[in-house]
């Protein structure tokens, strides 16, 4: 199951939206709004190119081994506010190139998996695929955040084919399991979400430390049994950078 944060691109509202666009230096010329779109386009070629692959990915795991992978996948693109205030953020230009250069995860699909293993599998027989780069891997399951977070988070670079060729693109795909995923939605509320008293924002965040411990050693003791009863790969290692 596939679940979009928005709909397509509508190509008539974002012009509209660029056009509205001030940065005190005056509109984007016409030129820059057209040069936007087409890059917003390649982007989400790449998120669907990428959601495809690990649809297959989750059909063959089934027929091979009766076993699905996935749980489901989110996809979504930056807004045009989160991407300009992320490029203002960084003291860069408002321009496409500023984007294509330093903006690797304006193009995002989370893999929600059931286990640990069936994360590190997907993502290594994705990052095995022969038309796909490897950009960059952050593995916060054996490395967690100091608040507690654990993801697989990959970059990957995936060819998005235009009349003009094919056009390399990164893709940020988060993957990690249904447990680690109802963890970071919560500490994500109460970090973004919340006007809690200091006090009370400290004990919450604590106790969310202690709930991702205790997660983590019930999915060990889940990944265990699953392991006995069912014959999917086994893996334990991040995909490594091309």
């Amino acid at each position: 199951m596939i679940l979009d944060r928005q709909n397509r691109i509508n190509t008539t509202e974002l012009q509209t939206h660029l056009k509205n666009i001030d940065l005190g230096q005056g509109p984007l010329a016409p030129e820059q709004i057209t040069e936007f779109i087409d890059q917003m386009q390649v982007y989400e070629g790449a998120m669907y190119e990428i959601s495809t692959k690990l649809e297959i990915l989750d059909s063959e795991f089934q027929v091979r081994f009766s076993h699905n992978p996935i749980h489901h996948m989110e996809r979504r693109l930056k807004s045009i506010n989160s991407i300009i205030g992320k490029l203002q953020r960084r003291n860069l230009p408002l321009t496409v190139d500023a984007i294509k250069d330093n903006l690797f995860d304006v193009a995002g699909v989370r893999v929600i998996c059931n286990y640990r293993d069936d994360v590190y599998s997907v993502a290594n027989y994705l990052s095995a695929q022969s038309d796909i780069q490897v950009l960059r891997v952050k593995d916060y399951i054996k490395n967690p955040k100091q608040n507690g977070y654990r993801s697989l988070h990959v970059i990957y670079a995936v060819p998005v084919f235009l009349s003009s060729g094919p056009h390399y693109t990164p893709v940020e795909v988060q993957l990690r399991t249904i447990a680690m995923d109802y963890w970071a939605s919560l500490e994500h509320a109460l970090r973004y979400k919340t006007d809690l008293p200091d006090a009370k924002l400290a004990e919450h965040s604590q106790t969310l430390l202690d709930c991702a411990r205790s997660l983590q050693n019930i999915e060990t003791q889940m990944q265990n049994i699953h392991r006995d009863i069912n014959s999917a790969p086994q893996a334990g290692e991040a995909p490594q950078t091309s």
